[in-house]
């Protein structure tokens, strides 16, 4: 579980968030939507400690993250899995050699253990065969794959998923979704999805948190987002002319 406490950040002299407090849910896949340039991304990036925040808290199963020092804020990262927009793969290195990278990087694992774990993981994202490939060589969908297996190498509590299928096709992006849920639901671990798509909000949105002009406009189930009277929101949601005829029949 993550607790996001009353966190505000500005920047000169815009306010990017403004008192902003989430509950990010064990166990669940929770969702972060709004248009761009809502602070959805800046509010993730306080909340592992890449921008500084000037009011508020951020707290990992209770533990202050936001008043720790160097060495404890390290210790909590070290539970954080984390997949990038596009994968952000290394060109140099195959598929097997980015997911031990941050075993690498992080633990004492021998090199047979890491080679082990790393098979591990991109078998349970159905990549068994795709170890010895480079980047250059994998689908876009592949390289999302063997982004999550990376994420999960070092078994994470938390796990942030950024635009996890931008730029992908319907098919492989229901793929990604129904991975990163069950992902989420085997590991019990706290997931949270930065996203613009609404199939991703329909399929896996468990709990879902709309951001709109830095504040935290709205919060509730995809249930509840297909009904609420919020006119924001709706105009996020039904901006489509496909999200439009569905509403119709609602």
């Amino acid at each position: 579980m993550i607790e996001v406490k009353n966190i505000s950040k500005i920047f000169g002299d815009r306010t990017i968030l403004s008192s902003a407090s989430v509950l990010f849910e064990q166990g669940k896949t929770n969702l972060i939507i709004g248009e761009s340039g809502s602070g959805k991304t800046t509010l993730i990036k306080c909340m592992v400690g890449l921008t500084s925040i000037n009011t508020g808290e951020v707290l990992y199963d209770g533990r202050n993250f936001t008043t720790m020092n160097d060495k404890e804020k390290k210790a909590i990262r070290k539970e954080i899995g984390m997949l990038f927009q596009g994968g952000a793969l290394f060109d140099s290195l195959t598929a097997e050699e980015n997911v031990m990278f941050p075993m690498t990087m992080f633990s004492e694992m021998s090199a047979e253990e890491k080679r082990d774990r790393a098979q591990f993981c991109l078998q349970r994202v159905n990549l068994p065969n795709a170890g010895k490939l480079y980047p250059s060589e994998l689908s876009g969908g592949m390289k999302k794959r063997v982004g999550i297996a990376r994420a999960i190498a070092m078994e994470p509590r938390y796990l942030y998923c950024d635009e996890p299928n931008s730029g992908l096709d319907p098919r492989t992006s229901i793929l990604i979704d129904n991975l990163i849920k069950e992902i989420t639901y085997e590991l019990n671990i706290t997931t949270i999805v930065i996203t613009h798509d609404m199939n991703s909000v329909i399929e896996i949105g468990d709990n879902i948190t709309f951001i709109y002009k830095g504040q935290v406009w709205w919060k509730g189930s995809k249930e509840e987002i297909l009904k609420t009277e919020n006119p924001e929101i709706n105009d996020f949601v039904y901006a489509s002319e496909f999200m439009k005829k569905i509403k119709k029949y609602m």
